[in-house]
């Protein structure tokens, strides 16, 4: 490539930087030194669930109606009580899908 680009009469300049020797035993490191618009990669935590979705969902809805059994009558309420149905019954989806109503005849 140099020596077309020669014939041509281009010049060529490289514009990378040099981060680290071959056989350098931090070679496959990051940089140390990040000037704002490069960014360490960082790696992702991965945390064990301690409760399922679905009890995550009905414990959710079981708070909401606690809570909502302390508000007066009104717009808040109604969408507490909206949102803990919702949370319920997307807790049980799991069963209904599984259910042996569902199944294709064999």
């Amino acid at each position: 490539m140099h020596r077309r680009a020669a014939r041509l009469g281009l010049k060529l300049t490289v514009t990378a930087r040099y981060v680290a020797y071959i056989g350098d035993e931090t070679a496959g490191c990051a940089p140390a030194f990040l000037d704002g618009k490069e960014r360490a990669m960082n790696t992702r935590r991965r945390l064990k669930q301690q409760f399922s979705p679905q009890d995550q969902l009905a414990s959710f809805a079981k708070t909401a109606r606690e809570v909502a059994a302390f508000l007066p009558p009104g717009a808040e309420k109604d969408e507490l009580l909206r949102k803990a149905r919702q949370a319920d019954t997307t807790a049980h989806l799991k069963e209904w899908i599984e259910s042996a109503g569902l199944r294709a005849p064999k």
